[in-house]
């Protein structure tokens, strides 16, 4: 085999692995899961406590995504980018920079357009009421 050829056939192979692995550990760390409420809901008579299990279990953010958050990150990631490619890279990476900041300036903005919190979204429809 050619040496030159090992470290790109090594990258390529490490890309696949590590992908592979992550979806391989999520799947077990999950399955102990399922596997729990399989036998507590085959205990449980009493349908609302198995809701109530289920709502324990369930992981997901129950907040709003907060858009303005998000966006300050990607414009600190798009001028980081911009000032690679200024000082470093070239050409490319600065326009990659601000295009990325840019996006973040419209997340941004449609965080303050859009009301994504239960009192943002009272006081919206307040004032709308008002008028």
């Amino acid at each position: 085999m050619n040496p030159e050829l090992i470290i790109p056939i090594l990258g390529i192979l490490a890309g696949i692995i590590i992908t592979l692995s992550v979806f391989i550990w999520q799947y077990h760390d999950e399955k102990g899961k399922r596997e729990a409420i399989v036998e507590i809901a085959k205990h449980l008579n009493n349908p609302s406590k198995l809701e109530e299990l289920l709502t324990i279990f369930d992981e997901r953010k129950k907040e709003p995504i907060d858009y303005r958050r998000s966006g300050v990150i990607t414009i600190f990631v798009g001028a980081g980018l911009f000032l690679l490619g200024y000082f470093f890279l070239g050409n490319t990476l600065k326009g990659v920079g601000a295009l990325v900041g840019l996006i973040g300036v419209g997340i941004m903005i449609a965080g303050y357009l859009y009301p994504n919190t239960e009192k943002e979204l009272t006081d919206a429809v307040n004032k709308f009421e008002k008028k």
